[in-house]
């Protein structure tokens, strides 16, 4: 079946589609979320799914045959997904901020055009390498760079990738490194690597507390490729228009949806002793009011950025402006460090509130992995990083 036959299937409108990815959630990826972390192992059922929905092009516009979903409905999707399986909602994730990575700084390239075609034709899932031995976790340094081959316009890429998640079930790599060998290391380029065309060599283990499902092990990278998979967007604008806000953004979704359903057992448990003890007045009544307004909190903060943030991207003569402007960039880091604080508290009270119920491993109201999870928020992009940067910035941002 082509691309535009399945393309007919797509329910008509959001609320249908986010009603079906529900559905997908009960059926498929939920059913095997404990397995998925348990083994720590790929999610395979759920990102199939997605892809059988044509939702791994949910970022690509329709002209290259996507769904062309705003960030707002990227958000929705990661929140809904995340109530499920929140190493099947970050994969998802992290893919679509790659794939925004193309839409918003490749389009002007004839090759990064039919590669979007590609992406979504084939519903390819796309992988990020940032990470690197040697820089401490600073995606704007690199020490690998590319370095020309021979005389046929080609480069080669080597690069010790510290963490690459599900890389060993991606299609595609997305990669930093410096623009030449004499370069400084801030100096960086995004190249596109194809995976027929890159080696990979596992390093390292990924035997981790929580988001267990995203498989990303340390691998050495090896790749070769021709000058057109180079996006000619500095880096450095790159992480500031598109990759650092949707990693803010997005991320912070599925930590939302992680609380979301966190809260919903706990929820839950207090209705089923209500009824039994019929009370109107329980233990635990604080904590889940307190948790509520936590997660409202939570949710206001992140939709009115996302809608700050679609807004700038419509303004295309003073995009790129705006999106480095230092009042934003301070908004965006304290989103991400507010919701990755957040979803911990919310998932301890609900934790405290269900009790041993939520502490079993085998309890249908356990929140043990979501907890787990959870701690995972303040070290993607690490917290304190984020800290020693606003502080930074606010020493010299003017308000307006």
């Amino acid at each position: 079946m082509d691309i535009m036959s399945r393309m007919s299937d797509i329910p008509a409108t959001f609320s249908d589609l986010l009603a079906k990815i529900r559905h997908i959630g009960e059926e498929v990826i939920g059913p095997a979320a404990a397995s998925v972390d348990a083994e720590a192992r790929f999610p395979h059922e759920g990102i199939e799914a997605l892809r059988k929905e044509l939702l791994l092009a949910a970022y690509i516009p329709r002209e290259y045959g996507g769904l062309a979903y705003t960030v707002s409905e990227l958000a929705a999707i990661a929140q809904t997904l995340a109530q499920y399986c929140s190493s099947t909602a970050m994969i998802w994730t992290m893919h679509q901020i790659q794939i925004a990575c193309i839409v918003q700084h490749g389009q002007s390239s004839s090759f990064f055009r039919t590669y979007l075609r590609e992406a979504a034709s084939q519903q390819l899932l796309l992988a990020s390498i940032t990470s690197e031995v040697g820089v401490g976790g600073d995606i704007r340094s690199s020490i690998a760079a590319i370095v020309p081959q021979g005389a046929n316009n080609s480069y080669g890429l080597e690069k010790k990738a510290t963490t690459l998640s599900y890389g060993a079930y991606a299609d595609g790599f997305l990669a930093t490194a410096r623009r030449s060998p004499e370069a400084v290391s801030a100096d960086q380029v995004l190249v596109l690597l194809r995976r027929d065309d890159t080696q990979l060599t596992q390093t390292g283990s990924w035997n981790t507390f929580g988001m267990r499902g995203t498989c990303s092990p340390s691998f050495d990278v090896s790749s070769t490729f021709p000058v057109e998979h180079i996006l000619a967007t500095p880096f450095a604008n790159i992480a500031a228009q598109t990759m650092v806000p949707l990693s803010h953004l997005l991320w912070s979704a599925c930590w939302q949806g992680i609380a979301t359903d966190a809260l919903a057992r706990a929820r839950k448990f207090m209705q089923s002793k209500a009824r039994q003890q019929r009370a109107t007045s329980l233990p635990g009544d604080g904590r889940l009011v307190e948790a509520s307004g936590l997660l409202q909190l939570m949710h206001s903060n992140l939709h009115e950025t996302i809608l700050e943030y679609e807004q700038l991207l419509q303004d295309q003569e003073n995009r790129e402006e705006n999106l480095s402007d230092m009042g934003f960039a301070i908004k965006l880091n304290n989103v991400k460090t507010l919701s990755s604080e957040l979803v911990v508290q919310i998932v301890q009270q609900a934790l405290y509130i269900c009790g041993m119920a939520g502490y079993k491993e085998d309890s249908p109201l356990s929140v043990t992995r979501h907890l787990r999870d959870a701690y995972s928020a303040g070290l993607m992009i690490n917290n304190d990083r984020l800290y020693v940067t606003n502080a930074a910035l606010l020493l010299v941002h003017k308000e307006d």
